[in-house]
């Protein structure tokens, strides 16, 4: 069994598309509801471009499934939710879906292991670090928590969502 972390986001109809992105993750990867580790649900202005501000969370799984199989299951979820093909990078977002990790896999395809954006985003690493504060990160040798703990607080603000299961 490997254990993966996923990100789930949403800036459009937000509180019904993360709770669908959490019930499609259930149904995907054949777990009842209450398997899903879940963080805490963040609030973040959007990033990139001027946008409703996004609902963001991390999901840890324990999946048989192999990478490629997951990869794929997340692409379908997005597009079953409204996603099209061509959308561009920073933009409006009904349900956005990255893989972060998959156990301790360094891979670029067929998506990049550990995610980039766990590092650089506040909205990324502080979940993670809620749900796996003594994971370490494969390439920079450190865990979620302390990493979370010498992240730059001033560079993005999240403010945690209440009673939102």
């Amino acid at each position: 069994m490997a254990t993966i972390y996923i990100s789930l986001g949403s800036n459009v109809n937000r509180e019904y598309h993360v709770q669908q992105g959490l019930n499609a993750l259930a149904v995907a990867f054949d777990l009842p509801f209450e398997q899903l580790q879940l963080s805490s649900l963040f609030e973040s202005k959007a990033i990139g471009f001027s946008g409703n501000a996004f609902f963001n969370m991390v999901i840890g799984i324990q999946t048989s499934q192999s990478i490629e199989q997951v990869a794929i299951k997340l692409r379908d979820i997005e597009f079953s939710h409204g996603r099209t093909k061509h959308v561009k990078k920073f933009s409006p977002r009904t349900l956005d879906l990255d893989l972060l990790l998959y156990d301790n896999l360094i891979i670029e395809a067929p998506a990049q292991l550990p995610r980039h954006e766990i590092g650089t985003n506040a909205f990324v690493l502080w979940p993670l670090s809620e749900i796996a504060p003594e994971v370490v990160h494969p390439i920079i040798k450190q865990n979620y928590y302390t990493l979370w703990q010498n992240y730059d607080k001033n560079h993005q603000q999240l403010k945690i969502i209440d009673n939102c299961w």
